[in-house]
């Protein structure tokens, strides 16, 4: 009896035979409902084996057009990336417990080397200006503690946050925006705004494991919809998945550096994204928060560019670019302001006052600019030390991806290796990593796991991708 997954075996029949050249490079690949007919598979099987060609390299999607046969990146590979569960919607039940599970034990351990955060290093934020700052507001204004202030954030800075997002073509208007903490509460607001529990809301996959612990605590329903290092979100699923019986009445996508796979959506993709959800009255809310570590002098469009139907609900934050302590992030939720506004107020009141002071007087200078020139080219060096360390020292068979930006890498590990394993072994010698296991509420991605680069290359640093390469190789 063969116990090979279905949706596998049919991957390794279209693989074979585009190995043997009877499906050629540059030739249309059968559509997801062609596939369906022929081999009398389900939609999530049909979807699922697209899923593994794409990620091996072999498959890509063109908008409006299907999935075409393309040269692999890595020929080295021998196999395509194994799913163990098929794409299905359902309760994220576990998942809350099983990232709580991780972070607990890694703050009972001592930590030497902290490859899981997805921040930068201190030393590369403007703290002594930041601070200053705060200190030159306090002197202008000794009664900014004794005041509360505007539920919806300092206007100064509003009025500069809408001003920037006109360089990604996005048409934004201080009067619209909430200031939060951080994007995890702009997120939150979003989608206790346009949901209600027992909603269904889609997600790429894998995706952060902060999102899903939201959604998990919202009681929303969540479903799977495949993503790719090299496009992102897999249009022509959700596409099927959207005309299923399932509503999906909103959906969470960060189209600019995704966390974890660092992917970055084509404009055209973009596009067609916001314009699907348009069509199917599904909410796209769209998580900005890592495009301006991206590393292009002309800033890459947001989904809100693309929306003519303001059905996009945007959010932000400065967390990873500027100054984590903050906590400073922000929504503009078009049709739904007055909602979330009172939702904001419900929940949390106002923002601290004097970080929005001293983040807007930072950011309305020229040098608010150099500082983010110099940040990306300092972690473009780091990605890319990070990622030929982890070349030399991990298993034969590791692929690293090489995302355009930001600090994080996505690390597939050799087929045999437990990434929930490799993460314990790892903490016993002081080496936090992120276990592919919690970007997913399936067991697709136990032989991944993120790796952060946000540090400066040391010694020390070397050291301890050195020894997880050890580990991973006394593993077997």
């Amino acid at each position: 009896m063969n116990t090979t997954p279905l949706y596998r075996q049919l991957a390794n029949h279209y693989l074979d035979a585009i190995r043997s050249g009877t499906l050629k490079t540059g030739e249309r690949f059968p559509s997801i409902r062609l596939m369906m007919e022929k081999h009398a598979v389900s939609l999530s099987t049909a979807v699922q084996v697209c899923r593994e060609l794409e990620d091996y390299g072999v498959l890509e999607a063109r908008p409006r057009s299907g999935n075409y046969i393309r040269q692999p990146d890595k020929p080295q590979k021998t196999s395509p990336i194994a799913l163990v569960q098929p794409l299905d919607t359902g309760v994220y039940v576990g998942i809350h417990e099983q990232v709580s599970s991780v972070l607990k034990a890694s703050q009972r351990a001592l930590i030497k080397v902290n490859f899981a955060s997805a921040y930068c290093a201190p030393e590369l934020y403007p703290l002594k200006t930041l601070q200053d700052n705060m200190v030159k507001s306090l002197r202008h204004d000794s009664c900014l503690y004794g005041v509360a202030g505007s539920t919806n954030g300092n206007s100064a800075l509003r009025s500069l946050l809408a001003r920037r997002a006109l360089t990604t073509k996005a048409n934004l208007t201080a009067e619209r925006i909430v200031i939060t903490n951080g994007a995890t509460e702009a997120i939150n607001l979003a989608l206790r705004a346009v949901t209600q529990p027992g909603d269904t809301v889609a997600v790429e996959s894998p995706t952060f494991y902060g999102l899903l612990q939201i959604l998990e605590s919202l009681n929303l329903r969540v479903l799977e919809v495949p993503a790719s290092a090299h496009t992102g979100i897999n249009l022509n699923a959700l596409q099927l998945l959207l005309q299923g019986p399932e509503k999906i009445k909103a959906m969470i996508v960060i189209p600019n550096l995704q966390n974890p796979l660092g992917s970055i959506m084509p404009d055209a993709n973009k596009a067609r994204l916001v314009k699907l959800c348009a069509e199917h009255d599904t909410v796209l809310i769209e998580d900005d928060t890592y495009g301006d570590l991206v590393d292009t002098e002309q800033p890459l469009s947001t989904l809100k560019h693309w929306d003519r139907s303001d059905n996009v609900i945007y959010c932000a934050s400065l967390n990873k670019t500027l100054a984590p302590g903050m906590r400073l992030g922000w929504i503009s939720a078009g049709r739904w302001h007055e909602r979330v506004e009172m939702l904001k107020h419900t929940q949390s009141r106002g923002c601290e006052a004097l970080s929005q002071l001293a983040v807007s007087a930072f950011m309305k200078t020229p040098s608010y600019e150099r500082y983010l020139r110099r940040l990306r080219k300092t972690l473009t060096q780091q990605r890319q030390q990070m990622s030929e360390a982890i070349t030399r020292h991990f298993p034969i068979g590791t692929s690293v991806t090489h995302p355009q930006g930001g600090t994080l890498l996505w690390v597939e590990l050799p087929r045999r290796h437990s990434s929930m394993a490799f993460f314990h072994e790892a903490l016993k010698v002081g080496i936090q990593i992120s276990p592919g296991d919690i970007f997913s509420n399936a067991k697709r991605f136990n032989h991944f796991v993120r790796i952060g680069c946000g540090a400066p290359y040391s010694p020390k640093i070397d050291e301890a991708v050195q020894t997880l390469g050890r580990i991973l190789k006394n593993q077997g």
